[in-house]
């Protein structure tokens, strides 16, 4: 799936679109994703001045909206259709490396249940086979006219 198809799923745009493309989606269970890292993102101007390092938020966020991605694929659904997926929680989050201009980061979520309209997802990120970042997250599927 290429940036075009994403952005049709997701609501997000420049600067906040944080997926560049999906390599595997299987639908209710899986997908692998990635972001470029790059040093030209606006986020490195106060993060930090000589040392750019990616915002371990920000990596958070990525992984949030490849399960966005899995989620609207899995019930045949897009942003378009009135619906979002929002953080319901963050658990079980830890860090283990630092995320730097030049990397890529590789974007992997599993579903592990969905009750009700509260999807959780088992999420990992890395960089060179090495794991960034853990999380679960907990995101509710939810229409969007109720936020606006």
């Amino acid at each position: 799936m290429n940036v075009n198809e994403i952005m049709a799923l997701l609501p997000h745009r420049y600067p906040l679109l944080l997926v560049d493309r999906v390599l595997e989606l299987v639908p209710n269970e899986r997908i692998l994703a990635y972001k470029n890292i790059s040093v030209n993102e606006e986020v490195f101007n106060g993060h930090f001045p000589g040392a750019p390092i990616f915002p371990g938020v920000l990596t958070i966020e990525a992984l949030a909206q490849a399960s966005g991605i899995l989620g609207f694929a899995s019930t045949n659904t897009t942003a378009d259709d009135g619906k979002l997926y929002l953080f319901a929680g963050v658990d079980k989050v830890r860090f283990k490396r630092t995320v730097v201009p030049g990397d890529q980061l590789m974007l992997s979520s599993e579903v592990e249940a969905v009750k009700r309209n509260i999807w959780r997802f088992r999420t990992t990120a890395t960089v060179d086979d090495e794991i960034a970042c853990q999380a679960t997250l907990l995101c509710a599927y939810r229409d969007r006219e109720n936020f606006q």
